[in-house]
Parts: structure tokens; sequence; C-alpha cells
């Protein structure tokens, strides 16, 4: 709209008092009145905070454009903050892209957003499973290899239907100006029950973190995962041959740049023991056998970004620890070292297309793994007066995974991993061994709130006695997703 220089005049001429503020020797400052000057504070007052919240919009702006920008670059649309297109996934890897999952932690970045944020997110979902065969009852919304029997009707006939709203989501984000920095915060449920809880629909923890500057404390991704590499699944456990665990930890992020992250964290340690056929030889000493965890574990976490997409070095170190109860003493007792190596990345092929390609090796690290496994075991000894010694169970995970966007609205992933555990020669015959998983899909997203998708799945478990058992499913989700943005800055217009 075109102004004339008479409209600009008068628009601008409530501002003289101010210029006179501004230039105290001239004749309009000499004119000033104590009333005038005082409104003229309040008014430059109002100014000030205006330019703050102009500043701060401007770079959210500026942040929103640059994601939009790398995500019309790698062929898929942006996604809205918090709203994860698909359950636990990722986009095509571009340079902008976050480390780990959609529900990592908020990286650290050495500046300081003037005013505060307040999210709401989450998504409702509903899961149809068709399995064709049978797995423990605990874990049917979900495929899991360690849950597939390897005795035919363990779990009674084969084909089931299984409807689950389990994998829907509810989160909160927080962050605030505290010192030279900002202090972040998640708190992040679903309602996908496990362990005593397993089987059930209930809630179940997922986040709960608070962040300052490099220094964060809570529970979310350890820095042993690499989130990356989880496929645009819509199975909720997903491959079984990554690392994959939200775990309670105190976290130092050393370097945090656009193309290079360095942090340490401490991490609450576990130690998983497979008592293998002492059980058979003392029932009562088998039973009594407990993994304990005299200190916590220390993992570290080296990554590397770019336009080509990342690359993760992770490691691992744990004292795997048990002892007996019920018993003098607690003995039988001791420890062993506990390690682990993940390497993995996720590779930008062409403007649809990204390779995840992880694997992971150690010693006791089933507990970090995503299924199957177990830490400790029994392993007979000549140099024992027992007879036995505790092993750190050796574990090789692999996962080879293609995410690929067929358009805006269509995408796909296809791939296959594998747990593969040495199992000692003192476990049990149906000691689990490995697990296989596969799966292929195709999505539909007609809006950044909508997704349908169904899906294929394979999974096999093989024992240690060579027993095996596997399952083929199919699954149709139905998610609607919700934002509601910064409540904060919506609130202040």
């Amino acid at each position: 709209m075109k102004t004339s220089v008479g409209q600009t005049s008068l628009r601008y001429a409530h501002l003289l008092p101010l210029l006179a503020i501004l230039f105290p020797g001239s004749a309009m400052a000499q004119q000033l009145a104590p009333a005038d000057r005082a409104k003229i504070q309040a008014e430059l007052q109002d100014l000030n905070t205006m330019k703050v919240e102009f500043d701060r919009r401007i770079r959210a702006l500026e942040q929103q454009l640059g994601a939009e920008q790398a995500a019309a670059t790698a062929g898929t649309p942006a996604a809205t903050s918090g709203t994860p297109a698909t359950a636990r996934t990722q986009p095509v890897a571009t340079a902008s892209t976050e480390p780990g999952p959609s529900d990592e932690a908020a990286t650290y970045v050495d500046t300081v957003e003037t005013g505060k944020s307040l999210e709401v997110y989450g998504f409702a979902q509903l899961d149809y499973i068709q399995d064709f065969k049978r797995v423990n009852p605990d874990w049917s919304a979900t495929l899991r290899p360690s849950k597939i029997p390897t005795v035919d009707g363990l779990y009674g006939e084969n084909g089931q239907s299984i409807l689950s709203v389990r994998q829907s989501r509810f989160g909160v984000k927080a962050a605030v100006p505290a010192g030279n920095h900002e202090i972040k915060t998640q708190f992040e449920f679903d309602l996908f029950g496990v362990g005593v809880d397993a089987g059930q629909t209930t809630f179940r923890l997922r986040h709960a973190w608070g962040s300052w500057g490099p220094i964060l404390a809570g529970q979310t991704n350890s820095l042993f995962m690499n989130g990356d590499l989880f496929p645009n699944t819509i199975d909720y456990w997903g491959p079984t041959g990554m690392v994959f665990l939200r775990n309670p930890q105190l976290r130092v992020t050393f370097t945090d740049t656009p193309t290079f992250k360095f942090a340490v964290a401490i991490e609450q340690a576990n130690s998983d023991i497979d008592a293998g056929q002492i059980r058979e030889l003392d029932p009562a000493l088998g039973n009594n056998l407990q993994g304990i965890t005299p200190i916590p574990d220390l993992t570290a976490q080296l990554r590397l970004m770019g336009d080509w997409g990342s690359f993760q070095l992770s490691g691992l170190l744990t004292k795997l620890a048990y002892n007996t109860v019920n018993t003098p003493d607690n003995e039988p007792s001791g420890s062993k070292l506990g390690w682990g190596i993940n390497a993995g990345a996720a590779i930008n092929a062409g403007a649809s297309t990204v390779l995840r390609l992880g694997v992971v090796y150690g010693d006791g690290i089933a507990s970090y793994m995503n299924d199957g496994g177990m830490d400790l075991a029994p392993q007979t000894s000549t140099s024992s007066p027992t007879g036995l010694v505790p092993k750190a169970v050796p574990l090789l995970g692999v996962t080879a995974y293609v995410d690929h966007n067929w358009s805006k609205q269509f995408s796909s992933a296809l791939g296959y991993s594998i747990t593969k555990v040495w199992n000692t020669d003192f476990q049990g015959p149906d000691a689990y061994q490995s697990g296989q998983y596969a799966s292929t899909n195709l999505l539909w997203t007609p809006a950044d709130q909508l997704m349908f998708g169904i899906e294929l799945l394979w999974g096999k478990r093989e024992d240690n006695n060579g027993a095996s058992g596997d399952d083929i499913r199919t699954q149709f989700s139905a998610k609607y997703s919700f934002s509601s943005g910064n409540v904060l800055e919506r609130n202040s217009k």
C-alpha cells in the first residue's frame, strides 16, 4: 500500500518527543514537559520490549525457513516441531536434522533465546495387527523376535487379531532463559506397558529431563544409542539388532556444532544375568542369583554431520556384577567388565532416499539392545574351585534399512536386522541365541498431522539348542498428531 508524505509525517509525529530525549541539546528537548518525558520513557520501554520479541521471532522464522528449504532439498516436507510424521522415526537425513530420533533431547547450542516457550504435543494412534502365527501374549502388540516361541503351540493355535492404542503419546516441552544459557525440559509418556505392566495399556515414561547449557540430567536416549538408525517403521519395537534405550543419566556435551558433537555421560547400569544350568544343579542357588549395579555405566558419543547425512561412533564401559540372596555373605558373588562399540551412519543417497547402516559389538551389552540377549552367564573353568566363572556374553547386532520418499505424501521403509549371541557352554538349551527381523511398508501422509500406513513384518528366533520359531504379521496404523506450538508466544499476542 502506498503512503503519501503527509501521511508519513502524521504517522511518525508521536516520535518527535522521543527524538528530543535522544538529542537533549535540541530546542525540542528544552520545551519537553516532565509529564511528556515520563510518557516517552514508558513508550521507549515498550519499544525495547517489542524489539526483543521481534528479534526472537525473526530467529524462529529463519530457523523454520532453513528447515523447510533443507526438507525441500531432501524431497520431504518439513515436520512440525514436536510432531513427527510417524512413531519413533526419522525423515530423510539432512544437514539440519538433529541427532537421534524425533524424541531426542534438545542439543546444546551456546546461545540464549530471548523469551520463553511451552509446547504441548502428541498423537493418538490405532494399530490393527493381524498375526498369522503367535507370540508371547504380553507382547502381541509389537514384533520382538525374543518373544517368538520355539515350541509349537506354546501360546495356542496360530492366528490372532490385535487392536491397540498403546503407541499413543503425550508430551510437554519448555524453555526459559537462565543466566548465560536456557533451561530446557521435556516430559513425555506413551501407553505401552513394559516390565510388570507388559501387555497392558498404561502410562509409560519415555522422557523426563532438563538441560542447562552443556549439562543434561534426567531420562532420555542413551549416548550409546544412535537414533538415526531407527527406520520409518510403524511397528512399535522396531529392528532387533540396534541399540535402543532411554536411560537415566548425567550428561556433559563438550562440543556441539552443526557438523560435530562430542558428549560423555554416566548412566543407570543394568546387569541381566542368566543362571543357565545352575538351576538344574542347585535350584535354590540358581533362583537366588541376581545382577547388581555397584557403579554407573560410562558412555561416550562422537557425531559427524553434513549434507551427506550423519555418522556416529559410541562407546560403553560397564561393571557387570552379581551376588546371591539368602546365602552367607551373599556368596557366590563377583563381577566382570563389559564394553561395547556402536558405529552407524544415515547416508543421503539421492534427494529422496536415506540408507541406515549400523553395527554394534561388545561383551555384556544386551541390556542396551533393542531386543534379545543376556549380559552375564556361567562358563565352565578348570581354574575355578567351583568349576564355573561368570562371563560377559559377546553380542553382535547389525541393521540395514532404506527409507524412500516416493512423493511428498507417500514413503516406504525396507530392511533387515539381526542380533547374534555367543552362548556360554553352561547356558540352558532354550537360551536365546539369535533373532532376525525384516519389514517393508507403504505410508501415506496426506497432511503433516495425519498418517496412514500398512506394513508387512517377519521375525525369527533361534535357541542355544538349535530350536527355532518364526512369525509373520501385517499391521495397519492410523495416526492423528497435534502440537500447540509455543503456547506462551500465542497467548502474548
